[in-house]
């Protein structure tokens, strides 16, 4: 762990621990955890790294995703439900062994967090169990039609010969692999478990995309130009060009072939409906779901009236940047002028980026006045490859490697231009890089005091309320200088509160996929392309999307909480800090890690004023 990182930690979990005693030093000096909490926080320690090394152990892909690689870098693993259960046994396991080996109330707050946040987590996997069929494993979104080739493209590097083979092998396990999964996508099928009719042709554009390629399809490109790097003769590429093309059609492409052809049967028999509602019971899958992501027991008709709250709070500041630019009409024609009038969507995908580099260009430098811990890890934007780019979401975040063999990725799609409004720009790339997901997910994946399972896992209130509030923070250091763009990160908040209402409209309430986007059209200044595109999303990802707004809104009441506390002794950066440094925690544990922050240095003021 670097020693910025480790200070701040450290500093974390004694906020978290509070102090009991006045002192004149800095914070992080007023409490130390006993040496017999030490002595069980290495054996706890250890208890967890066992678990991590079992788990990856079942996982070769997420090994792959560490940058380890081993005698598993030419597999790509067993996606069966067994494998599945295996895992949750392993964390039931873990935690019986947690609770008959160690006194909660010796360990130090860090291992408290770690302790109760293991539980927490297997509570929510058990509670999801029931449903553990309920996926779609072939999706627009992240199907396995397309997430195999993203993975070996974008996960699986060559740096030596041996990794060249294993990519191979790997192309050759395809076959198996998906085979696998086709037929227990058969099964859930045959049980109406299955996606609405119109997630098929996404599919199947995804799966013809890589057929019609032949050998000449992305997976074989990305190999070819790895291999190119290595320093091996000619007639050596050459044979592990042969080795993989062979793989490709004698394994993949047969595999592929039956994946469509039962992406076409089921295409014959989906439903029309779009919600979970109609799975068996599906109503409490859905709630599973809605408090899986919110870290809370809000029921989805609270959910639903916290969206229409939101959306009628963000409509009236609109409706100031609308006198600020002197636009005449309703906000129902400024929603229409703007993503609509040309000026507002780049005219080439360069243009596009060479604008997202240049935002970075300016809120780099700004960084450090906002926060005291930053990412090493480097970021680098790529646009959505070509193979699955119709098919994906508008931009996403692919977290770096833990030793630095891979950067940080912020992939934007830039299939449709006019989906992609200039002025969302600026927040969109706040969100997904700085200081948003990519600024938390390198210190999270910095973070090697923590046990592996709070490095890389995550909780999406936490990540994606955080990205969320990274938008709304560019403009508090100074940035959105143009009132259109300030409007583009007010349509993307609007955009996260309609979320938390069609999402619960769909899922909840019934409604259709046309009428959840005629909500989104009516009330957001969204193109419909992107209204389609989301709704589409959210049908298949139940819940995930409230995540966003329910995680934003805690962050800023705590950060509300601690301005009004503290007054002048307010630090952006200590503020910052507090909440990045232990890594995502749910929410109601994020608020008592701020809330016993403020009391430790409201103490620690008051005993520098006393003197």
């Amino acid at each position: 762990m670097n020693s910025r990182i480790a200070l701040l930690a450290a500093a974390a979990s004694l906020a978290v621990a509070g102090c009991t005693t006045a002192q004149t030093g800095p914070v992080e000096a007023c409490c130390a955890a006993p040496a017999a909490a030490d002595e069980a926080n290495a054996e706890l320690a250890q208890l967890f790294a066992e678990y991590d090394a079992a788990m990856l152990e079942l996982s070769p892909q997420s090994k792959s995703y560490r940058g380890i690689i081993d005698e598993d870098y030419s597999t790509l693993g067993d996606p069966s439900l067994e494998n599945d259960l295996a895992q949750l046994r392993l964390m039931q396991s873990t935690a019986n062994a947690m609770k008959l080996q160690f006194d909660r109330a010796t360990l130090n707050e860090q291992d408290r967090i770690s302790y109760d946040l293991f539980l927490r987590d297997l509570a929510m996997e058990e509670r999801l169990q029931p449903f553990h069929r309920y996926g779609f494993i072939f999706n627009q979104m992240f199907g396995q039609q397309s997430g195999i080739p993203a993975f070996l493209i974008n996960i699986h590097r060559v740096s030596e010969v041996d990794h060249a083979v294993a990519y191979v092998e790997r192309i050759a396990d395809i076959g198996r692999y998906m085979d696998e999964l086709t037929q227990e996508s058969a099964a859930r099928a045959n049980d109406g478990i299955m996606p609405p009719d119109w997630v098929y042709p996404f599919v199947l554009n995804d799966i013809d995309n890589l057929l019609a390629a032949g050998t000449e399809n992305a997976v074989l490109e990305d190999f070819a130009g790895k291999i190119a790097a290595l320093d091996i003769s000619d007639e050596a590429k050459a044979g592990l060009m042969d080795g993989a093309e062979t793989a490709w059609t004698l394994s993949a492409i047969p595999a592929y072939q039956r994946l469509r052809a039962e992406m076409v049967r089921q295409q014959a028999m989906a439903p029309t409906d779009d919600g979970v509602w109609r799975l068996p019971s599906g109503a409490d899958y859905y709630a599973a779901q809605l408090s899986n992501y919110t870290n809370s027991d809000m029921t989805p008709d609270e959910v639903h009236n916290i969206g229409l709250r939101e959306v009628e709070r963000i409509h009236g500041l609109m409706r100031g940047i609308m006198a600020e630019v002197g636009f005449e009409g309703s906000l129902s024609d400024f929603f229409e002028f703007t993503r609509t009038d040309p000026q507002f969507f780049a005219q080439s995908r360069e243009e596009y980026l060479a604008k997202v580099d240049a935002v970075y260009e300016k809120i780099n430098p700004v960084l450090p006045q906002y926060f005291g811990i930053l990412p090493e890890d480097d970021l680098v934007v790529k646009p959505v490859e070509a193979f699955r780019e119709k098919s994906a979401g508008k931009a996403f975040y692919q977290s770096p490697a833990p030793d630095g063999s891979r950067p940080g990725t912020y992939y934007v799609n830039l299939y449709e231009l006019d989906a992609m409004s200039l002025n969302e720009l600026e927040a969109l790339a706040y969100h997904e890089g700085n200081p948003g997901h990519h600024l938390q997910r390198s210190i999270q994946t910095g973070l090697d005091g923590l046990p592996n399972f709070r490095r890389f896992g995550g909780q999406t209130a936490y990540t994606e309320g955080w990205g969320l509030y990274s938008e709304e923070l560019g403009k508090d250091m100074g940035f959105y200088t143009d009132p259109y763009s300030d409007f583009g990160r007010l349509g993307m908040e609007l955009w996260r509160a309609a979320r938390l209402v069609v999402d619960t409209g769909l899922h909840h309430k019934r409604w259709s996929r046309e009428q959840a986007i005629d909500y989104l059209l009516t009330n957001t200044p969204n193109p419909e392309a992107d209204a389609r595109k989301a709704i589409e999303r959210y049908a298949i990802l139940p819940g995930q999307a409230t995540a966003y707004m329910i995680g934003k809104l805690k962050i800023m009441e705590l950060r509300q909480r601690a301005m009004d506390e503290l007054g002048d002794q307010f630090s952006w950066a200590e503020f910052h800090d507090r909440v990045l440094a232990p890594g995502p925690v749910p929410l109601d544990m994020l608020e008592a890690n701020i809330d016993t922050y403020i009391a430790a240095k409201k103490r620690l003021d008051d005993a520098m004023v006393g003197e």
